[in-house]
Order: structure tokens, then sequence, then C-alpha cells
């Protein structure tokens, strides 16, 4: 616990989180008042954009903050010191990966509040403009609902994102570490797509393609863009299926980077 807070506390006091909330914020407000010139569906891109918008900056500043926190305290020595006193190497891991998970939720909670408002204010908005009948406090609010899952999936991707993270920190620099997140979030978000189109080819490329499918999380289990296009609710269904996948990929990061920082 002491790690964990002392690891909040770090990386709210750096520049970069302060510049991401400040960017987050900015961009929710110029979605709300943007015309997308989508004949009356610009909710569902303030939706999508919003959602889209928070969890990049989130997953950013988890990879980011599990990196620098980890590798640069290893690299600068710092950790050995924090491991002379009486305190175990997995509770100094659990302790970084705790820390920056808090950061993230802190990031979710006040960016998905200032996402939820402008997703309840936009319908008013574009009456304005477009000289239609006001929308009623429960359409408004029914909007509002259906977004909450949205945030919640975004968050469970940044949080698998940051799990990696933490793991790969325990053994590579900040560089490689950034280059191989954003290799595992672009092909994680492919993967149907890539394992689909390899089903009629060679046998070795059918392996290869189902092994990627195994190691890399699939990130599209946590993408809501089809949901907000056809205007259907997330269920709770698929909303406890992700966060049971989220878990299990967590705690096999997790393990992994235990295993990874034992004998470093």
């Amino acid at each position: 616990s002491a790690v964990a807070h002392v690891t909040l506390k770090n990386e709210m006091a750096q520049p970069l989180f302060l510049v991401l909330m400040l960017l987050g914020s900015l961009a929710i407000v110029l979605y709300t008042f943007l015309s997308f010139n989508t004949f009356g569906e610009d909710i569902k891109l303030l939706k999508d954009c919003g959602i889209t918008t928070i969890m990049l900056l989130a997953a950013f500043q988890g990879v980011w903050s599990a990196s620098s926190s980890i590798s640069e305290e290893i690299e600068g020595k710092t950790a050995l010191t924090v491991l002379s006193k009486p305190i175990q190497r997995r509770s100094f891991v659990i302790g970084k990966f705790l820390g920056i998970f808090w950061l993230l939720m802190l990031m979710f909670v006040v960016l998905g509040t200032l996402e939820l408002t402008a997703v309840a204010y936009k319908p008013i908005y574009d009456s304005r403009e477009t000289s239609e009948a006001m929308p009623t406090w429960q359409q408004c609010h029914l909007e509002m609902t259906r977004t909450i899952p949205g945030l919640a999936m975004a968050f469970m991707q940044s949080v698998v994102l940051m799990a990696v993270s933490v793991a790969l920190a325990t053994r590579l620099p900040q560089l490689a570490n950034l280059a191989i997140c954003f290799a595992i979030y672009v092909v994680g978000n492919l993967t149907t797509s890539l394992v689909s189109s390899t089903q009629d080819g060679f046998e070795i490329v059918k392996f290869v393609s189902s092994l990627v499918a195994t190691i890399i999380p699939i990130l599209e289990h946590f993408s809501l863009q089809a949901a907000i296009d056809a205007g259907k609710p997330i269920t709770m269904s698929l909303l406890s299926g992700n966060l049971i996948y989220c878990l299990l990929y967590v705690m096999l990061a997790m393990f992994l980077a235990l295993l990874l920082f034992e004998d470093r």
C-alpha cells in the first residue's frame, strides 16, 4: 500500500498527467459543440470519439507510467534502496501496478464524468441548433446511461495494456516498452481480421495467426463502435464476459511480471 500510494502521488505530480487531462477535457468539449454533419447522428460520434479519446490518453498514461516508474527505478538503482527495506519483490511490483491502476481510475472518473455530461447535453444543443423540439430529460438520461458500459470497457482495455507494460518494464527500457505496447494495441485490435484472413492459407500461417491470437490480448473484445453505430445498448452479459477476460489477462500479466522480476 505504501508503494502504491507513493507511485500515485509521484505520477499525479508529473506534467504529463496534467497535460493529458487538459487535452482530454478540451477534446470532449470540442466534440460537444462540433458539428459532424451526420444527419442527426452526432451523438453517436460524440460517444465514440469521446470514449476512444479517454481510452487512448489513459492507456498512454498507464504505459508511460509503468515503463518510467519501474524501468527507471531499476536502471537508476532506486529499486535496490527500496528492496533493502523490509519489503518483498512481489510487494514492489504489485504496489506499482496498484498505484498506476488508481491513477487510470482517477482519469476515467474525471474525464468520464465530463463525457457523460457532454452526452446528456448534446441532444439539447442539437435541438437548439436545428430548431427542433426540446428533448425530455428521460432521453438525455438514457443516452448517458448507455455510455457508462462503454466507459467501463474502455477502462478494461487501458488496464490490460498497463498490466502488459508493467510486466515488460521489469526487463525492458522505456522506449522498447512503449514500442511493444503500441504494437500490441494495433495487433490486438486486428486479431479477428488476421485470423479470419489466414484460414484459407498454409497451415504454418494459420498456426502463427492462432498463436498470436492466443498470446496477444484480443482488444477487439472491448470495442464498442459496432454497438454505438447500431444504436444498441451494451448488455450485462457482454460486460461481465469482458470483465472476466480482463481479470484473467491482468492476473497472467502480473504473474509474468513477478516471474521476470524475481531474479532481476
